[in-house]
C-alpha cells in the first residue's frame, strides 16, 4: 500500500531553494531525472516499484540501491558527476520512496525486485552498486543472478548480522523543515542530507515516506551470515568502507576482502557510514578508477 497526500516538492528542493541545504543538495536541484515504474505480482498482491533514471548512455548503466531510509534520489549528485559517460538509475526499494510498502519484507523479495527492474530496463548486465542495506541486496543479487551484474560496488556493509532492538522512535512529523534539520543535528549520525532526500511535506507537516516498524521487520530478515553469497560472486567487486563508520568494523571489511579474490577494498579515512555523501569527489574518483580497471 502506498502513502498518500504527500506534496510534490521534496524536502531537498525546498531546502536548496531557501539556502538551508548543504552544497551537495543544492548542486543537484536540476537533476530530478525521469521517474519510472513497474508492477510485480506476488502472492500477497501487486507491488509497484519505482526508480529515477538520471540519463546517460544505456550501454553503460549503473543501477544503485540505497540503504535503509534512503531512496533512489540519494544518487542524484553521483549521477550529475558521472552523466557524461554513465547512466545512473537509482531504485526506490520496496518500503522506500515512491515504491509500495509491500507485505513481503523477505530477503528474496528485495533481490527479486532489483532483478525485475534490471530486466525491465533491458540494459543488463549492469554495474550494480549498493549502500548499507542496499549493499546486501546488491551482492546477494550478484551471487544468485550473475548474468545480470558485470561489476559490483558495495558501500559500507558486512556479511554477518545479529538481531537488533527496534529502531529509534523518531517523530512522525515536524512542523517545519528547520525543525527536522535541528533534530537531525542532535542525532549525530552525519546522515542529514541522506535522509533529507526521503522527507516530503504532508498536510500536517514534514515526514518520511517510510515506516520504522516496516523497516524493523525487514531488518529482522537480514539476520544471518551471508558470507557464502559474498564468496560466490564472480564479477569484479569494489568494497568501500568509511573508517569511522558506526555500522561496520574494519576487521569485517578485511575479512570480506580476503574471502573473495575479486574484491578490492577502498578505505575512506575518517569518513562515516555514507562516503558517497561525505566525500563525493573522492568517491567519484574511486568509482571511475575501479570501472576503468575492470574494463566495464
Amino acid at each position: 500500500m502506498g502513502i498518500t497526500n504527500a506534496a510534490s516538492m521534496p524536502a531537498w528542493s525546498k531546502a536548496a531553494a531557501s539556502g538551508r541545504a548543504t552544497a551537495s543538495a543544492a548542486s543537484f536541484k536540476d537533476m530530478t531525472g525521469q521517474r519510472g515504474y513497474l508492477t510485480r505480482q506476488e502472492q500477497q498482491g501487486r507491488v509497484k516499484l519505482s526508480w529515477v533514471d538520471f540519463g546517460g548512455p544505456v550501454e553503460r548503466t549503473l543501477v544503485a540501491l540505497h540503504g535503509r531510509a534512503g531512496c533512489g534520489r540519494n544518487y542524484a549528485p553521483l549521477a550529475q558527476a558521472m552523466r557524461d559517460d554513465w547512466r545512473i538509475v537509482g531504485m526506490d526499494q520496496r518500503g522506500h520512496g515512491w515504491s509500495d510498502h509491500a507485505q513481503d519484507r523477505t530477503r528474496a523479495a528485495f533481490i527479486e525486485d532489483a532483478a525485475a527492474m534490471i530486466e525491465h530496463l533491458k540494459c543488463g548486465p549492469v554495474v550494480l552498486m549498493g549502500h548499507s542495506f542496499g549493499g546486501v541486496n546488491a551482492y546477494q543479487l550478484a551471487a544468485k543472478r550473475p548474468e545480470l551484474v558485470r561489476a559490483l560496488v558495495i558501500e559500507d556493509v558486512g556479511c554477518r548480522f545479529g538481531p537488533t532492538k527496534p529502531g529509534v522512535s523518531w517523530p512522525l512529523r515536524w512542523e517545519t523543515l528547520d525543525q527536522f534539520l535541528a533534530f537531525m543535528r542532535t542525532t549525530e549520525t552525519g546522515m542529514d542530507r541522506y535522509l533529507l532526500d526521503s522527507l516530503v511535506e504532508y498536510e500536517d507537516g514534514w515526514g518520511f515516506r517510510f515506516s520504522g516498524a516496516w523497516h524493523d521487520e525487514a531488518r529482522a530478515h537480514l539476520v544471518g551470515d551471508w558470507s557464502d553469497d559474498w564468496a560466490a560472486i564472480v564479477c569484479p567487486i569494489l568494497l568501500i568502507h568509511g573508517t569511522n563508520s558506526w555500522l561496520v568494523r574494519r576487521d569485517e571489511m578485511d575479512r570480506m576482502a580476503a574471502l573473495n579474490p575479486r574484491c578490492e577494498l577502498k578505505l575512506f579515512d575518517g569518513a562515516g557510514h555514507v562516503p558517497h555523501d561525505e566525500r563525493p569527489e573522492e568517491f567519484v574518483m574511486a568509482l571511475r578508477s575501479f570501472l576503468d580497471r575492470s574494463a566495464v
